[in-house]
């Protein structure tokens, strides 16, 4: 890449100088309590797919790969999402049942990851899933799987404009 291309990143901006407060003294003892009050806050200011997640897993073999997905829901502490078996996320998870999921909110500059192994749901749970997506025809998809990941590690993210950005983790 050219010197004028890095210097064209380079000036892009950052973060909004009005971000959040975030003050890891404050926040609660249960990681998904934090995490919905930061995905209710996206919620009320208007951000498009707050419950949009960058989705990494790995081939046996260390191969990684992300892509997008939408969280389900969170129970029993699992953070539920869904999938074909056959897709190359679904094979990857078969291989090897271990990913980490990413949460960006830009407009606050706010990130939430969450990391651990991954379980299959039962297949009425997923049938369930697969017949209340929108758009839905009534037709089964015996290949649709929902999966929990069982966080094993919760990091909650701010940016700073002073760029003193501030991480608070959960271990569970």
């Amino acid at each position: 890449m050219s010197e004028s291309f890095s210097q064209r990143l380079r000036a892009l901006p950052d973060f909004p100088n009005d971000l959040p407060k975030f003050d890891p003294a404050d926040a609660p003892a249960d990681s998904v309590d934090l995490f919905l009050e930061w995905l209710e806050a996206a919620l009320a200011d208007g951000v498009l797919q707050p419950h949009a997640f960058s989705l990494a897993t790995t081939t046996q073999t260390g191969q990684v790969s992300s892509r997008m997905m939408i969280l389900k829901n969170i129970d029993d502490g699992a953070w539920h999402f869904a999938s074909t078996v056959g897709s190359r996320k679904g094979r990857e998870l078969t291989a090897n049942p271990q990913a980490a999921m990413n949460f960006y909110w830009a407009k606050f500059g706010r990130q939430v990851r969450v990391s651990g192994a991954v379980t299959l749901l039962s297949a009425e749970a997923s049938a369930r899933d697969w017949d209340e997506r929108p758009g839905a025809d009534g037709r089964d998809n015996p290949d649709w799987q929902l999966f929990a990941l069982h966080p094993t590690e919760v990091e909650f993210w701010q940016a700073s404009s002073d760029r003193h950005h501030i991480r608070h983790r959960y271990v569970l």
